[in-house]
């Protein structure tokens, strides 16, 4: 079942862990959200795999 899932994440400009819902009804997806803790802006990298509603979260920082 396809919904909004938490996931934990580590931010990788003050490497604090913040938690962002995923949409897991999107299979792959890509966008820009800001770190709740720094403001920084971060690239999310999502793909849910067609067997598991586990998604799989790539972050880095958006200019990279």
């Amino acid at each position: 079942m396809a919904g909004l899932v938490p996931v934990t994440v580590q931010c990788p400009h003050c490497w604090e862990p913040i938690e962002v819902l995923i949409d897991t009804s999107v299979a792959e997806q890509e966008y820009v959200e800001d770190c709740q803790v720094c403001c920084q802006p971060l690239l999310f990298t999502v793909t849910v795999p067609f067997d598991s509603e586990e998604p799989q979260v790539d972050v880095r920082p958006e200019n990279e």
